[in-house]
This record gives C-alpha cells, structure tokens and sequence, in this order.
C-alpha cells in the first residue's frame, strides 16, 4: 500500500517534470525566436518566464510541506533535496532563455546579422544535454546523467569557439560591433544554460548514489 509520503513524492516527480516541458518548450522558442528574429516569440518567451517563476516558488513550498508533515529520511530525504535543487536550476534556466529573448530583442534593432553555424550547433548540443538530465530523472538513470556531466565539456569548447569567431568579426567589421557583442552574449548564456543542466544530472547522481559528485565529472 502506498503511503503518504510516497505519494507525495509521486506528486513531487510529478510537478517537475510538467516544469520541465516548460523549460524546453521555453528554450526551443528561444533558439527559433533568434533564428528567425521573430520578436513576437521572443516577447511571448519573457512574458512566459514570469509563470514559470511561480510555478518554481509553488514547487518549493510543495516540497517543505512535505518535509514537514513527513519528516522523510535516507533515500525519500535525498530525493525530495534533489528535486528542490533541480526546481532551482530549472528556473534558472528558464530566466537563461528569456534572457536570450531579451538578446533577440536589441539584436533586431540593427541590421540583419549572420547566426554562425556554430553557434546554432551550441543551442542543439544544449537542448539535448537538458532532455538527457530531464530523461536521466525520469528514469533514475546514473550513466545517462554521467554522460550529460561529460558533454559539457562538448558546450563549453563550442562556446570558446563562437566567441572566438565573433571577436574576428569585431575587427573586421567595428561598425556591427553592438550586434556582435549581443550575440557573444547568447553565446555565453547558452553555455550556462548547460551547466545548470549539468546541475540537474548531478542531483540525479545525488538522488541514486547518495554522493555529491559536484564540480568532479565534467572536469571543472
């Protein structure tokens, strides 16, 4: 028979993972908002972020109403401390793409500008590390959640890469310098967008391995 703090849990697992379609759903316009400069989903993604912040609020006093009534322990403490954690880097994430919407908004404001190729790559590497650690959650899956740990190294040489390309660019055209600088940001937040996933996989290992493994996998 299940009991209530299971069933709690349940509901917990439940929340963030209905977080969690909201979070990629917000990335994914994110990315097509700036591909396509269509300011009207670039607005759509920052006035949606305000939703998302008070679902991650309403998650967190979910789970402190459980820790309260239930007092839970060992493996049920754990998971209920990695999912509090992870309802704060999906927020944050979601706060990262809106903020990638802002970008899309100031970059429209000069003239049309190449997305270089490697940043778009960037933005696909991102997304698949995000539904990795979300999948590695759902399924309580240790060696899904170490790869995403591994591939952010992939993100962050990338990142390295796109900046690199467009401070060329700087010197080759200084009269986009604004647009350029805008786009080095993007360039930047989407490598923050994959840490935070990294964070997400590394509360996954928490959940089943009882270990923080912060900071050791990913070689930071």
């Amino acid at each position: 028979m299940i009991t209530h703090l299971e069933r709690g849990i349940k509901n917990l697992k439940d929340e963030i993972l209905e977080l969690s379609a909201e979070i990629e759903n917000a990335i994914k316009s994110s990315y097509k908002a700036l591909a396509n400069f269509d300011l009207v989903l670039a607005q759509k993604v920052i006035d949606y972020d305000k939703k998302i912040d008070e679902h991650e609020v309403e998650f967190e006093e979910d789970c402190l109403k459980i820790m309260a009534l239930y007092q839970p322990v060992a493996k049920d403490l754990r998971m209920i401390i990695g999912l509090l954690k992870m309802n704060n880097d999906l927020e944050r994430i979601g706060d990262l793409a809106a903020k990638i919407a802002e970008y899309v908004l100031e970059i429209a404001k000069y003239e049309k500008i190449q997305i270089s190729q490697k940043l778009s790559l960037m933005f696909d590497e991102t997304q698949k590390m995000v539904k990795m650690s979300l999948d590695s959650l759902v399924n309580l899956d240790s060696p899904l959640a170490t790869r995403v740990c591994q591939n952010d190294d992939i993100v962050d040489k990338l990142n390295n890469e796109v900046i690199a390309e467009y401070k060329q660019q700087l010197k080759e055209c200084p009269d986009r310098m604004e647009p350029l600088l805008f786009l080095i940001s993007v360039s930047r937040t989407i490598e923050r967008i994959g840490d935070s996933a990294t964070n997400i996989a590394e509360d996954v290992l928490y959940m089943t391995q009882g270990e923080i493994v912060r900071h050791h996998i990913s070689g930071k």
